[in-house]
């Protein structure tokens, strides 16, 4: 695995064209950034309406996703899933073939394999890709990506990935690691994002504001960036310690949490299957172990299960 800023170019020669394929959001702020940077960049988009503004910058607009993909050497996908992703480039094999397919569309570890899979039967190179950061930071100093595929591929990729800016980690050849990274990531926080808004209807249920509580849950917050790293480490060891923090402790606090937000009327599913999977712990006899014990529980089947 390798990380560099992705400003830091090897190259000094004029910059290559780029095509950009999906013009939502991120799609735009990626063509943006290229443009930016001086490539010659390509569109294409389902709505022609949205590749206007981009065509205003300089960009050129494609008719189909084949013309796109014939005026560059790199071509970039981004857009709502692999299914789109398919349709999109599916026509397009034969003007891919020979050319780099950067595929930055989040799904599975899975499809993104199978995608290497059809990419390789065509002649097609192939990246994958997760932008790890919101669409406003792309092209700035904040910017994260990840990468997946083989390093020869991506290093001659880079000094057009430079334009994108921020932080850019190649994690290896295997095309389905990014996405491993990139779910794994996003579990993590959506979990936190539903927390914070479980949080605050339970504070709002007993008269505390949102704002009033916001202070303290960020010093909450503040507390995984030590308890992130300690616990990957007992994760990865094997070792679970409960000296600070036992799961049965843990499995009576949410409890609590559940109990007083069902007296509230306010749903407690998400908070109930916490509880659950700890109470499997405490049932079999891992009450007493650090919460690093909690990645085997879920990772094993739930009784009644199969």
């Amino acid at each position: 695995m390798t990380a560099q800023r992705s400003d830091e170019s090897a190259h000094f020669a004029a910059p290559a064209p780029v095509t950009v394929l999906g013009l939502g959001p991120m799609g735009r702020a990626l063509a943006s950034a290229f443009l930016r940077a001086g490539h010659p960049t390509t569109v294409w988009n389902r709505s022609p309406a949205k590749a206007e503004a981009l065509a205003d910058l300089g960009a050129a607009h494609a008719a189909t996703p084949a013309a796109a993909a014939e005026a560059a050497g790199l071509v970039v996908v981004c857009v709502l899933d692999y299914d789109a992703a398919e349709q999109i480039l599916a026509p397009a094999a034969d003007a891919l073939r020979g050319r780099t397919l950067l595929n930055l569309t989040a799904d599975t570890p899975e499809r993104a394999r199978a995608m290497a899979e059809w990419a390789a039967a065509r002649g097609i190179d192939y990246l994958d890709g997760a932008v790890m950061s919101p669409a406003g930071t792309v092209g700035g100093p904040s910017a994260v990506y990840l990468y997946s595929g083989p390093g020869d591929l991506y290093d001659r990729h880079r000094p057009e990935l430079a334009a994108l800016g921020g932080t850019a980690t190649h994690l290896g050849a295997d095309h389905g690691r990014a996405a491993t990274y990139d779910l794994a990531l996003l579990d993590l926080f959506w979990s936190a994002m539903s927390g914070m808004a479980h949080a605050f209807a339970l504070a709002r249920a007993e008269g505390v504001a949102a704002s009033e509580l916001a202070p303290f849950a960020v010093g909450i917050s503040e507390l995984m960036e030590d308890i992130i790293p300690a616990t990957a480490a007992d994760v990865d060891a094997g070792r679970a310690p409960g000296d600070d923090a036992a799961i049965a402790s843990a499995a009576a606090s949410m409890a609590h949490i559940a109990d007083a937000a069902e007296a509230r009327g306010i749903d407690s599913a998400l908070m109930r299957a916490a509880q659950a999977a700890a109470r499997r712990a405490v049932e079999d006899g891992r009450g007493q172990a650090g919460w690093a014990h909690m990645t085997e529980v879920l990772a094993a089947e739930p009784a009644g299960v199969g």
